[in-house]
């Protein structure tokens, strides 16, 4: 069935059914009839894009999209968990999908989702959610960003800079009778995004304050992966021996490649290091009580964004919501 079929059946243009199909047809000036004629008959018909008409059956949707970049994280998953409790609590149905960080993923999946009509979109750590928003703009559908911040549409993330330098402080005064005096703490994991930049310049701010300069081979953003983790500590150990007694990690995902070398290398022996995590994950206390989790606040971030789901605000703000610690 294709769109020339379905206009031999509804006696309409090809572009009259296309216009139905793709939500374009009111700026067409369509009669409400014909596009009625025209979706019933797509339906009847089986034709493989009937949900994106189903939209003209009423005002809105209804439906609610997010995209998300991994599922295997406890603070993913527990975004997507309260998402969909508060989208159900507002009569709305929420559309989840994960991108696995793979930018033509993000957009294929946003594409599908403005195809099937949602009547708003939440960008959750988007690699590039400016470009989503260009593709929501151009359909007509809201967006918003969740985790990273962009410049077209609001955004609400955690404060990553006072966060990392809370956590920064804490892991210094917890490892200083272990630290050789004036020595920092290693920082570990991340990618070139806003939220690294700023928990990067967070670490190296609660060092300047406690009198301690950062070199520059002390940061070791290389990604999230836990293997990428595993081997940039291999390599620092080989071409500069012994390392700091205390590290900063930038989520449980890279920790994971942390603590396996860590054991698995037996480089600091029978002492493991201090470790502050940018994260929380309660199976973490297991490990080893040297590690001190720092707990973003999914519950005050899902609140704001769907304040402004409800406020429709015009600019493009950002809204940073403090971090916790997990006592």
């Amino acid at each position: 069935m294709t769109i020339y079929d379905l206009a031999t059946l509804s006696g309409a243009s090809p572009t009259a059914v296309s216009s139905v199909l793709n939500g374009t047809w009111k700026k067409r000036r369509i009669s409400v009839a014909l596009a009625e004629r025209i979706t019933r008959i797509a339906d009847e018909q089986g034709y493989a894009l009937n949900m994106q008409a189903s939209g003209l059956r009423r005002d809105k949707s209804h439906l609610i999209g997010m995209i998300v970049p991994k599922y295997d994280n406890r603070y993913f998953g527990s975004i997507v968990e309260k998402f969909e409790s508060m989208a159900r609590d507002r009569g709305l149905f929420p559309i989840v999908t994960c991108t696995q960080r793979d930018s033509e993923l993000e957009i294929q999946a946003a594409r599908a989702m403005i195809a099937h009509q949602v009547d708003c979109l939440i960008a959750t750590g988007a690699t590039d959610p400016d470009r989503i928003t260009e593709i929501c703009a151009a359909a007509g559908v809201r967006s918003l960003n969740l985790d990273l911040p962009g410049r077209l549409a609001p955004s609400v993330i955690s404060d990553n800079r006072g966060g990392a330098n809370a956590l920064t402080q804490r892991i210094l005064a917890a490892s200083a009778g272990d630290r050789v005096p004036g020595q920092p703490l290693l920082y570990v994991g991340g990618r070139p995004d806003h939220n690294t930049t700023e928990r990067i310049q967070g670490f190296r701010d609660a060092h300047s304050e406690a009198g301690i300069a950062v070199d520059d081979t002390m940061i070791l953003a290389t990604g999230y992966a836990p293997e990428k983790a595993e081997r940039a500590l291999g390599e620092l150990a080989a071409k500069h021996g012994k390392l700091p007694a205390a590290m900063f990690v930038s989520s449980t995902i890279p920790l994971e490649g942390v603590i396996r070398w860590i054991k698995a290398s037996g480089h600091f022996g029978d002492c493991p290091p201090h470790i502050g995590c940018f994260d929380w994950d309660p199976l973490v206390s297991v490990l080893t009580e040297n590690i001190i989790m720092l707990r973003q606040d999914v519950p005050g971030m899902l609140q704001e964004l769907f304040k402004m789901i409800d406020s429709e605000p015009a600019d493009a703000r950002v809204i940073e919501v403090p971090t916790l610690f997990q006592e």
